[in-house]
């Protein structure tokens, strides 16, 4: 049986939340980490405010000063998310941080549905919403863990590396 990543919370300072995800996303790339620690979000939410007659929606964190991990919980991944600037600790007993059950995950929203990818490097597709609809590129990098590919799409006579959404994109 394959071991799975786990989704972790951790504590960061009140307003660092977004720093935190940013300081740890880049470690990931640094140390080419992307294998164990696979996602890092600030859980959000929309909510209609009033102000002076006008409603907007504006969206909040849903839980301030907190950040979930998914990653592979080992001495390395542990070491560099403790010691990321902001966070303050793992949530958990003592120095033993506990990963969220699928209960608790669902209960926040985060989807845990398993993507089926038929797509591979080198792959042309055409994107199907967003600024770049209509444009058509290569496929250069897939992130199974984000959902995401990166694609050359030809900007301007330049070809420019973009990140899009799996389900925003096309196989031609």
């Amino acid at each position: 049986m394959v071991e799975e990543a786990k989704w972790y919370v951790i504590h960061t300072y009140s307003g660092y939340e977004n720093k935190v995800k940013a300081n740890i996303e880049k470690m990931i790339e640094n140390r080419k980490l992307n294998d164990q620690i696979q996602e890092v979000i600030v859980p959000m939410h929309h909510v209609l405010e009033s102000k002076n007659g006008i409603k907007k929606d504006v969206e909040k964190k849903l839980f301030p000063g907190y950040v979930l991990v998914k990653m592979f919980m080992n001495d390395e991944t542990w070491y560099i998310i403790r010691n990321t600037r902001g966070v303050t600790g793992f949530v958990g007993p003592g120095s033993k941080p506990v990963p969220l059950t699928e209960r608790e995950i669902h209960a926040m929203g985060i989807d845990l549905a398993v993507v089926e990818w038929n797509v591979k490097k080198g792959d042309t597709i055409s994107v199907l919403a967003g600024p770049f609809e209509g444009y058509v590129g290569v496929v250069h990098e897939i992130n199974e863990h984000k959902h995401t590919v990166i694609v050359n799409l030809s900007i301007f006579g330049r070809e420019t590396p973009v990140e899009l959404e799996y389900e925003k994109i096309n196989i031609l």
